[in-house]
């Protein structure tokens, strides 16, 4: 089995400022369908969160020399949350990342390095 990474990626801070109670229910019942079809349809859930907000973020800069707070300025869209999946099926893997796309953020779909295969 090949192991993806799916980042959902945009204004992770909208989920808690402008949106309703009632809009957040609504998405947070659309991740639990996610996950539903995910398992029902062969693949495999090993590890993912939602992530904390962006103002929570510390950032160590190139060289190690500096730790910032928050995430680069010129960043507009941040990492909100991940699930790290299993599957051999990559092309239906994207159909099931549909479902949380269609709430407005981003979904990048991400092949993680297998350990035997990096170079010596």
């Amino acid at each position: 089995m090949s192991e993806y990474v799916v980042l959902i990626v945009g204004d992770a801070d909208r989920w808690w400022t402008t949106m309703t109670e009632q809009e957040r229910k609504d998405g947070y019942a659309e991740y639990g369908r996610f996950a539903q079809q995910v398992t029902e349809r062969g693949h495999r859930i090993v590890g993912g969160a939602e992530l904390q907000p962006s103002s929570t973020v510390r950032t160590v800069q190139p060289g190690g020399a500096a730790v910032t707070d928050g995430p680069y300025a010129e960043s507009t869209e941040q990492v909100g949350g991940y699930f790290h999946i299993e599957t051999d099926d990559l092309d239906d893997l994207l159909e099931c990342c549909r479902i949380i796309a269609a709430l407005g953020d981003a979904v990048q779909v991400v092949p993680t390095v297998v350990p035997d295969a990096r170079p010596s």
